[in-house]
């Protein structure tokens, strides 16, 4: 199905408690609404990014206090894999300040996509823009997801980033889906758009020629130093939301609750899951921002019922 702006947009306009109703439903149509899959996130090349993300601290132009540091070697990025796996992770994603690798760093990732992959984890990369040639490389490698994020609307993008266009992000979604490799693509709110623009941004993740398998919502963490430093916190609601918009008009995908989840109350999360998240990133850190440490996260999910994907939980024979 084909989904216009419009039509989207009508969805954000449903009353709140009808909204969460009929995401829930096609939640539980599609996914098993007991699940929560936990993926861990390590940064493995910091700082230093070319490019002008508004809201991200590893831009070179932003004076951030995120220092720079080179790519990390191999047995350092098995052995946080490791650590992710004994938390109870079953994704690894690999995160990497680039505008796009070149060909010397992509060969080291490539070693470790193997080597993660040898673990028995799914592995995931976000190393910015791809030729075809490189997705291929990354496919050959056994790589399962590649991240890269829409981040917002056309129309609301260039508020955003200048130094890259929004074609540059499909031609990339296009590159990755056509080596044969899953896409993980999403984007974030909170950064000063509004309905519309969050309503074109999952019409276009809907719309594409096939949809993304994974799509991580981000609340925008303003951090010190960037552009959107001062942006006024978004409504909670306006949050679960998105997330129960993207529900509907993203039946199959994997909706993964990401950047942003440290300033959320357990409450906020909870109706996150009500809304059709069934992912979270799970570990102290997401690149170079907080995040809630694995402990919560374990109380919150045995609180709510809730399992690691893959297991039951105690009563869902019920």
């Amino acid at each position: 199905m084909k989904w216009t702006v419009a039509e989207v947009e009508r969805l954000f306009a449903l009353p709140f408690v009808d909204l969460l109703f009929a995401a829930q439903q096609v939640h539980r149509e599609h996914h098993d609404a007991h699940a929560v899959q936990l993926s861990t996130l390590l940064s493995i090349k910091t700082g230093a990014c070319p490019e002008d993300c508004a809201y991200c601290p590893q831009s070179i132009r932003y004076d951030t206090g995120v220092e720079r540091e080179a790519l990390l070697p191999l047995e350092e990025v098995r052995r946080r894999a490791l650590a992710a796996r004994a938390a109870g992770a079953t994704r690894f994603c690999m995160g990497a300040a680039y505008r796009s690798p070149k060909q010397k760093d992509l060969e080291h990732i490539v070693a470790m996509v193997r080597e993660v992959r040898a673990l028995g984890l799914e592995t995931c990369a976000t190393l910015g823009m791809l030729t075809p040639a490189q997705a291929a490389q990354l496919k050959g490698a056994g790589l399962d997801y590649y991240n890269h994020n829409i981040d917002t609307s056309e129309e609301f993008y260039g508020e955003i980033i200048t130094t890259r266009d929004f074609q540059d992000r499909l031609d990339t979604l296009e590159a990755v889906r056509d080596a044969g490799i899953n896409v993980c693509c999403g984007g974030i709110v909170g950064m000063g758009e509004s309905v519309r623009d969050r309503a074109a941004m999952l019409a276009t993740l809907a719309n594409l020629p096939e949809p993304p398998e994974s799509v991580p919502i981000n609340q925008l963490v303003p951090v010190p130093g960037t552009p959107l430093a001062d942006t006024p916190p978004l409504d909670p609601f306006d949050f679960v939301r998105t997330i129960a918009v993207a529900r509907i008009v993203l039946p199959r995908a994997t909706l993964r609750l990401s950047a942003g989840r440290e300033a959320m109350s357990d409450e906020l999360q909870a109706l996150c899951f009500l809304a059709g998240a069934g992912s979270i990133f799970y570990g102290e850190k997401l690149l170079t921002t907080g995040n809630p440490d694995v402990e919560r996260d374990r109380r919150l999910l045995e609180r709510l019922g809730l399992a690691r994907a893959g297991t039951l939980p105690r009563d869902a024979a019920a």
